[in-house]
């Protein structure tokens, strides 16, 4: 039997006026996480939420709050978002000077903390971090955005950080981001991916959450 693949819906695809329903329909439909896009108009081109809106969702939900910081500086807002109720922190390396540093911050707080790759950002920036790492994540679009085309080209990415991750004997989660679906979710999982972050896969799906959230189960 395969690893176990865990499927993180993004609220970033949901309906923002309706979201602790979108998410009470995505937990009832087997979800293992919910994917939390916070963006800051600076890092990427566009603007999301604050510790706010996820304290409103720690509210309607059990599962993991996986919360993607795509802000500069990322160091000033960690303890708030913990806070807040996120169980899981990822970062860019280039938003902080001192990636190790908020690494440690994040673990400080009892919280997971995890590392997200750019598609232009290379996999030897997990180099000095792979021991304290609880999650990569790998973009295969370019952050700010949902509903963008997968990128094939990193799917040698993937596997690279797959082999990075099995060197070091790190039971990190490899996760990846953008254009997720029932025809490129087979694919990320065969070259080493074990947590799908799906969008408009799956809270815009013509047949349901439930039903995008079983099919993509039934293609991994």
């Amino acid at each position: 039997m395969g690893k176990y693949i865990r499927i993180a819906p993004s609220i970033l695809s949901a309906d923002f006026a309706n979201l602790g329903a979108a998410i009470k329909m995505a937990e009832a439909a087997g979800a293992d996480a919910i994917h939390v896009d916070v963006m800051d108009g600076h890092f990427v081109p566009n603007m999301t939420i604050g510790p706010p809106v996820v304290a409103a969702l720690r509210k309607v939900t059990q599962l993991p709050l996986d919360v993607h910081l795509m802000v500069e500086t990322p160091e000033r807002y960690v303890e708030a978002f913990v806070r807040a109720g996120a169980d899981i922190l990822t970062v860019h390396p280039e938003a902080t000077a001192h990636l190790h540093q908020v690494l440690g911050q994040i673990h400080d707080l009892g919280v997971q903390a995890g590392v997200s790759l750019n598609p232009a950002t290379p996999e030897s920036e997990l180099r000095y971090v792979v021991d304290i790492v609880d999650l990569v994540l790998v973009m295969t679009v370019n952050p700010g955005f949902g509903g963008q085309d997968f990128l094939p080209e990193m799917l040698s990415k993937i596997a690279a950080v797959r082999s990075i991750l099995d060197t070091a004997d790190r039971a990190a989660w490899l996760s990846v981001d953008g254009g997720i679906n029932v025809k490129t979710a087979p694919l990320v999982t065969a070259y080493g991916a074990d947590h799908l972050v799906a969008g408009s896969a799956i809270f815009a799906a013509p047949e349901g959450v439930a039903a995008a959230i079983s099919a993509l189960r039934g293609v991994v």
